[in-house]
């Protein structure tokens, strides 16, 4: 037995001779965690900019492979009401997108402003301007924070950002009809900490200046607001009193209310609460509202009411629920019946060796307390879905809102459930006071002014609706955005189709497989866990006309984490929120559920949203996994043992699992060295394989603010002792970058980055082959560091100013994976960056070898072919230390010169486009060079034009010659000559048998058979 498998046997049998840590020590106390104020992130906007044009790798290229199908959360609409093809569509994290053509096709806007987070679209359409208020209204995981309203006069193509940066969440924008200067935004204020920045504010200067008109406190921001169409000076607003914490949401508040203004709002009243029949007390939640248009007076509203609803049994319903359970006195649950108790046992997954009848005499005994058993059905999906309160609730007004009456004879049970603060929306039918929509879980639909629903939602149609558009013409036509994208009916929802095939999927995470072509790995926002192929063209959608959807579901729920084991690229451990995993066979879909037992009164296990799950990189027969504890498994998640305490500082007080693991990672040096990290800010670090930790959070800086969520781990494959950390504030409102490097296995750090703007850090990743280069990703972009982060560079226009949640570098084919929260996936080659070393750097001119290639005879064709491509393309890729013009030579193996092209460079990586032509001056004296090295039994070349008349080069060897002030680089072209396969070439064409393809097939085999041309 060697040495190496000598010591990993030791750490797998670790129990033998070490003690697991039963608690891990308190954080050490830390600066308090402040929010980052509205000048530093719009200086750091200023930064990012900075570090884009500064940059050596501006100029490298990003392919967005998808997916597109299950798109991603849309939080706006806004559409031309004299052309309902065309609308602007707002997604929560994906920027604002234009179509004209129904949504058939759209082009991306406001791609590169300060943040692309999207709460509200209001366009003048008669005027030409629109407005946008940027961070959604919405109040998820993942509602990123926008700087206030922005302002395009030329349909988005140029912005003007119009002020209240500080309100972070924006709810709506109304504009006058009359007066392009003055217009009101609803702000919700801060997510995650008070601020006063929030209520309603209005302007008459155009954005240049803001006066806050009504508000109620630090906590209470404006929600909704609409106007009176025939008066533009009386108002209505809806005010929402919430407060977030990472382990707390408070979704109501007696601030919560609706108002009414007559003077443009200069002044309010309210109009909710006392005798109005409106509810306005603690309980009153999120708020939305709709004015008919035939009739101002006659508003709907729909409202969040938190107040906790009495159980009631479904018809039929005989099972003991959860909630039942819970509530039992210890008295009650000796007398409860055993057949009744036991199927409750059974269906809560209780371990088998407890009965009823053994139960009840264990907790006589006092061997378990009721509340042992009562934490062992603790379910945290089931705690974010259970109808505990009211939930939504309609109301209409006759009376301009003066007074209310409950419109909805049903409780509509399971609309919000527990997360009211993800909709809140109503409409009513421009064109009928009786046709209502109410957004949620489902959408539903009213055509008795909301005294019953049915549900809209169709086997297309993705649930959890935040936008809707209703046609003031033809009521049946509706435009509906949810998280799965857009649907469009024009039966009032009896059949919708899709339109929402852009690269829009909000990513958790992202991996690789090591199939050739490789596979892309996601988990997405509401939409699960996916994967595809690596060589997808997300702005074709290719694949999709032909009935094959390329990109191919693995789990529902929200798509976490995904492991591949690289051994077979079929196993793939994938799952959902809270720590739902399975082991998954991709050719059989076979799959195993993994579950880590516990005992009934064991501490429950707390499970982060994102629960870390990781392969390790010496075995992939072994597992890891995190709770609030460290987990492994020897035998692919087949059977589980828990190695530690708890690695977090502990449960708190709430109503999200907190106190969890986000974070475990592996030393590719060293087996059994382990790092993991929680959402409390609290680092450990493992040498034996997991049985005893070691805590970091002490050796962090002593400034360091306390608390700050451990979004990443990185140890190194170049050096053992090296490790990178990051920390994330975005649930403090807190917008700093913290990245650090330890090159001791973290007793100390050091900070890095110090250079990168003001945007929380979700991920760093270290190149695998350039020890220097390390990649960040940001709530706004992607950076890299050609110095083992001393400084960082910003990558060019390519990539959009998206929430970037993770990165991974393919091992052998060199790519660069991007793992975005708003625009799927974007992949760059890197190869060339991984060659900037000093030595490279320090050049006026480099040439990088060129991609071998083949040729084709269909180079120059100008029709569709059955084989080949019409026009050949390659890309020269070079670097250069200043921008300026660089000219290319391209000679033949004598210098005999045949092409030259002139290439406006950036400073940095280059890549110019050939397209392997020549001069047709050159071609004559071409034809004697490749003749002349020709046997004499050899049939000469006659060297002729392509059908679109260029001269195209023949196999063979080729010298490139970059010139740039002077300096001189060369490397080389190869080009193959094609394989001759006659029993693949006699194989007839793919693909439906048009003339263009037989005639292609035609022409193709009398070359090879050598048959004369006119034949």
């Amino acid at each position: 037995m060697n040495l190496r498998l000598l010591l990993a046997c030791c750490l797998l049998t670790a129990p033998l001779f070490a003690q697991k840590k039963k608690n891990a020590p308190a954080p050490p106390a830390a600066v308090a965690v402040a929010p980052t104020p509205a000048a530093d992130r719009l200086a750091g906007f200023v930064q990012r900019n900075r570090l884009r044009q500064n940059s050596l790798v501006s100029g490298l290229k990003f392919r967005n492979v998808g997916p597109t199908v299950m798109s991603g959360r849309v939080t706006d609409l806004d559409v031309n009401p004299a052309d309902p093809t065309e609308f602007y569509v707002a997604y929560a994290s994906g920027g604002l997108w234009h179509t004209r053509t129904n949504g058939l096709s759209f082009r991306p806007l406001f791609e590169h402003e300060a943040a692309m987070t999207l709460g509200d679209i209001a366009m003048d359409w008669p005027h030409g301007r629109l407005w946008l208020g940027t961070g959604e209204s919405n109040a998820s995981r993942s509602s990123y924070a926008g700087v206030g309203l922005y302002l395009s006069t030329d349909g988005g193509q140029t912005w003007q950002h119009r002020g209240l940066a500080e309100s972070h969440h924006i709810g709506r924008v109304v504009l006058h009809p009359a007066d392009t200067a003055t217009l009101w935004v609803a702000a919700v204020g801060h997510l995650y900490s008070p601020n006063a920045e929030r209520g309603i504010f209005k302007t008459t200067t155009g954005g240049r200046s803001w006066k806050k008109v009504l508000g109620a406190d630090e906590h209470t921001g404006g929600i909704d607001l609409a106007a009176d169409p025939t008066n533009p000076n009386r108002l209505l607003a809806a005010l929402w009193q919430r407060s977030r914490r990472a382990w707390d949401f408070t979704e109501s508040g007696p601030h919560s209310g609706i108002y009414e203004s007559l003077d443009g709002g200069e002044t309010w009243k309210l109009l909710t609460g006392g005798g109005s029949g409106f509810p306005k007390d603690e309980n009153t939640g999120r708020i939305g509202l709709s004015v008919f248009q035939g009739n101002p007076r006659i508003v709907y509203a729909i409202v969040d009411n938190q107040t906790r609803r009495k159980e009631d049994r479904e018809p039929g319903e005989t099972e003991l629920s959860v909630e039942e359970f819970r509530k039992l006195t210890p008295e009650q649950f000796q007398a409860l019946d055993d057949a009744l108790l036991a199927d409750f046992l059974d269906r809560r997954d209780f371990p088998e060796q407890y009965s009823a009848k053994q139960l009840k005499q264990d907790v006589r005994a006092g061997k378990f307390k009721l509340q042992d058993l009562i934490d062992y059905t603790f379910n945290a999906n089931e705690a974010l879905g259970s109808s505990a309160v009211v939930g939504a609730e309609v109301y209409r007004s006759d009376d301009g809102g003066h007074s209310w009456k409950k419109q909805n004879e049903k409780n509509l049970r399971e609309f919000y459930s527990t997360y009211g603060y993800y909709f809140g929306q109503i409409w009513v039918a421009p064109s009928d006071e009786q046709t209502v929509i109410v957004a949620g879980v489902p959408l539903l639909r009213s055509t008795d002014g909301g005294k019953t629903f049915t549900e809209m939602d169709r086997p297309n149609v993705h649930a959890d609706h935040h936008a809707l558009w209703i046609n003031p013409r033809n009521k049946d036509h509706i435009i509906n955005g949810n998280d799965g994208g857009l649907n469009i009916t024009y039966d009032s929802g009896e059949s919708w189709f899709k339109a929402n095939m852009l690269p829009v999927a909000q990513c958790y995470s992202v991996s690789v497989d090591m199939a050739r072509p490789y596979n892309v790995y996601v988990g997405l926002q509401d939409n699960g866990c996916w994967y595809g192929p690596s060589t997808f063209k997300a702005q074709h959608n290719y694949g999709v006309n032909e009935g094959n959807q390329p990109w191919k579901l693995l789990v529902g729920g929200d798509g976490m984490m995904t492991q591949i084991d690289p051994r077979d690229n079929r196993t793939v451990y994938a799952g959902f929120q809270f720590g739902n995993y399975f082991r998954i066979n991709t050719l059989t879909n076979e799959r195993k559920f993994l579950k880590v037992s516990r005992e009934i009164g064991e501490s429950r296990l707390r499970w982060n949203w994102e629960s870390p799950i990781l392969l390790s990189r010496h075995n992939a027969d072994i597992v890891y996994f995190g709770s609030n504890k460290f987990h492994r498994s020897l035998d692919r998640g087949d059977s589980w043992q828990t190695l530690s305490g708890d690695l977090t500082g502990g449960p708190r007080t709430g109503d999200v699992p907190f106190g969890t693991l986000t974070v475990i990672e592996e030393s590719p040096k060293r087996f059994g060295l382990l790092y993991t990290g929680s959402d409390d800010g609290l680092l450990h670090r493992s040498k034996d394989g997991g049985y005893t930790w070691t805590p970091l959070h002490n050796t962090l800086p002593g400034t360091l603010p306390g608390g700050l969520w451990v979004s990443q781990i990185t140890a190194s494959s170049h050096q053992q002792k090296r490790v990178y950390v990051t920390l994330n504030g975005y649930r403090n409102d807190h917008f700093v970058p913290y990245l650090f490097v330890s090159e001791n296995e973290g007793d100390t750090w050091q900070r890095l980055g110090t250079d990168l703007p003001a945007e929380p850090i979700n991920v760093v990743r270290e190149d695998p082959v350039n020890p220097g280069l390390l990649y960040v990703g940001t709530d706004n972009g992607l950076y890299v560091s050609l110095n083992g982060g001393q400084h960082f560079q910003g990558f060019g226009p390519a990539l959009p100013a998206v929430a970037v949640h993770d990165l991974v570098v393919h091992p052998r084919d060199r790519e660069l994976v991007v793992g975005t929260h708003g625009r799927s996936v974007y992949i760059a080659d890197v190869q060339y960056l991984q060659q900037l070393s000093d030595t490279l750097l320090a050049k006026t001119l480099h040439a990088f070898p060129v991609k071998e290639i083949t040729a084709s005879p269909a180079w120059g064709r100008v029709r569709p072919q059955a084989r080949g491509q019409e026009f050949a393309s390659i890309e020269l890729p070079y670097f250069v230390r200043e921008k300026g013009l660089v000219s290319i030579e391209i000679r033949d193996a004598k210098g005999l010169k045949l092409q030259t092209i002139t290439d406006t460079a950036v400073a940095g990586l280059n890549a110019a486009r050939y397209d392997l032509t020549l001069q047709p001056a050159a071609a004559e004296a071409y034809e004697k060079a490749l003749n002349a090295s020709r046997k004499k039994d050899e049939k000469a070349i006659g060297l002729k034009k392509a059908e679109n008349g260029a001269y195209y080069l023949q196999p063979g060897n080729y010298e490139l010659v970059m010139q740039k002030n002077g300096q001189t680089a060369r490397t080389l072209l190869v080009i193959k000559a094609p394989e001759r396969r006659p029993g693949r070439r006699l194989g007839f064409p793919e693909g439906s048998a048009s003339p263009g393809a037989w005639e292609a097939w035609i022409e193709h085999f009398l070359e090879d058979v050598g048959l004369p041309e006119k034949k």
